[in-house]
């Protein structure tokens, strides 16, 4: 890993690392800030997934998060939202392909060469936080939109493997929704019955874990009824008794003046899950 950007904040330290991906084929940027605390000792970690359009830079530049992070000693993990190169598949349009990587492991061609941002986020990126940083083994993960479908799938994939999770905004149900057929039917194919395993709201039926679920949803997001529709995942959740937490928060639209404002309350509730 390569630090590329080094800046001062709240006592510790926002960086940005570059670093050739062996699972995603290619050349991948990734933020991390580390509190003052991590001068010291290993600290645990929050993974945060961003979503359509974003790079690893939105997060860090607009969420206001480290001032909470350095508060509570919980290093902040933010890498990019999908493959990046002049070899790597690309669409028309913000919906699909770089920057619209949908944290999932593509199996149709041409994607599958280079969209495997589950895997990547799973497994390579924990691997090099936690060698060369001062990072211990506890993780939580959340992230906004098509990150919050990421954070949400992620952890009810991988049980045992982080310690809290939570979304702003996600696509529950990205099986129902314009944002999710369209990834869904270019990455997995036509073939339906492979797309369940990467919808929030079909997982939690099966969850061996029951992994608690916060999510924060703005009652005035544009994207509220045509893309998101958190009741998808409410049902789901009722059904099994899976434990959530969802938070209409009224007047809030789908930006980051929305993370803004309750981010302190979600990095809160991860640090209290990761010193437990």
């Amino acid at each position: 890993m390569e630090r590329i950007e080094h800046r001062a904040a709240f006592g510790g330290w926002q960086d940005v690392y570059q670093h050739r991906s062996a699972v995603l084929n290619c050349e991948m940027k990734v933020a991390v800030y580390l509190p003052p605390q991590a001068a010291t000792r290993k600290l645990p970690v929050l993974y945060w997934l961003s979503g359509l359009t974003c790079t690893e830079q939105n997060f860090i530049t607009k969420a206001g998060a480290q001032r909470y992070a350095a508060e509570h000693g919980v290093i902040l993990v933010a890498p990019d939202t999908s493959p990046r190169g002049d070899d790597v598949a690309d669409a028309e349009g913000y919906d699909l392909g770089k920057g619209a990587g949908f944290y999932l492991n593509a199996t149709e061609q041409p994607w599958a060469a280079h969209y495997r941002m589950h895997d990547y986020i799973v497994e390579e990126l924990p691997a090099l936080i936690e060698a060369h940083l001062p990072a211990s083994g506890a993780r939580s993960i959340s992230g906004h939109s098509m990150g919050g479908h990421g954070a949400l799938v992620i952890a009810l994939r991988n049980p045992g493997r982080y310690r809290s999770v939570s979304a702003f905004s996600p696509i529950v149900a990205p099986t129902r929704v314009p944002w999710g057929q369209k990834a869904f039917s270019a990455y997995l194919g036509e073939e339906r019955g492979a797309w369940t395993q990467w919808d929030a709201s079909e997982l939690v039926a099966t969850a061996t874990e029951r992994l608690p679920l916060l999510v924060d949803q703005g009652a005035g997001d544009e994207f509220l009824d045509s893309q998101l529709q958190p009741q998808w995942l409410q049902a789901a959740c009722t059904a099994v008794g899976h434990p959530l937490q969802l938070r209409m928060q009224p007047g809030y639209d789908h930006s980051y003046y929305f993370i803004g404002t309750f981010i302190g309350e979600h990095i809160a509730y991860h640090a209290k899950a990761l010193y437990a």
